[in-house]
């Protein structure tokens, strides 16, 4: 199974912003998108995700997916999760299955939720309404909502951007680990080059709307691609477990 990307491209109005994109996003893998900003990941990630319009195809497989299969499927995250909400953090959570709730919520429903905030040590807060907690929680709170959706292919713009050090690393490496483990496919935005070296199994540089590189670490994170990407000078080292490191120099004028 993989998330097929053929000639995508969107425009605001007459400006393109996605330009003829191909890609493919294999399952059980993390594909991590990256790029200056206004390169064009969050776009991507929305379209992908049916949130804007858009021209080219995508499909799971082969099979091209009708709004509601998209719907049904797909999992997103944006990256501003400031919304206000009164509902509880644990409300929050069973929206993610909002499909097989009624009336009454199905036996053991809650209990699941549960252990998935625990995941994430969020347990002690299911009773706090949303508007109750930092911007951090509220982020790991929208993601184990997501997560919690068991989708086919899981989309995240960020999802570490308002997160400490140690969360970064505990949500990489529970996302990898449900990648691997369940077949997920997850594409994620994200502006640490040397975390997305760690945790992503397949990088897609963007530059301008465009893929200018795809693959493995090694293929993407370049010198070269990089002074396209950002516009820097980089040096790109080996680190001590056979991962790569970036360590910017200076910017390009």
């Amino acid at each position: 199974m993989s998330l097929q990307i053929e000639n995508l491209t969107v425009a605001y109005g007459k400006t393109p912003v996605i330009r003829s994109l191909s890609d493919q996003w294999p399952e059980g893998c993390v594909t991590a998108l990256i790029g200056c900003n206004g390169a064009g990941k969050s776009t991507l990630l929305q379209a992908l995700a049916g949130l804007i319009p858009m021209q080219g195809k995508t499909a799971i497989s082969g099979i091209s997916l009708s709004p509601e299969e998209r719907r049904q499927q797909i999992a997103y995250m944006p990256q501003d999760t400031s919304a206000q909400s009164s509902l509880t953090v644990l409300e929050v959570v069973l929206l993610g299955r909002l499909g097989s709730l009624g009336l009454r919520l199905p036996a053991g429903i809650a209990d699941e939720a549960m252990a998935a905030l625990d995941t994430f040590g969020l347990g002690a807060l299911h009773t706090r309404q949303l508007d109750e907690i930092s911007g951090g929680q509220r982020q790991l709170v929208f993601l184990t909502q997501a997560l919690f959706r068991q989708p086919r292919v899981l989309l995240l713009d960020e999802p570490t951007a308002a997160l400490d050090l140690r969360h970064q690393l505990l949500v990489l490496e529970r996302l990898s680990q449900i990648s691997h483990k369940n077949g997920t496919i997850v594409g994620m935005a994200m502006h640490d080059l040397n975390l997305a070296a760690q945790y992503a199994d397949r990088i897609v540089g963007l530059n301008d709307g465009q893929n200018i590189a795809s693959g493995s670490a090694a293929q993407v994170l370049t010198a070269k691609n990089l002074k396209t990407m950002y516009g820097i000078e980089a040096e790109v080292t080996q680190g001590p477990q056979n991962q790569l490191q970036v360590r910017p120099i200076r910017a390009v004028t």
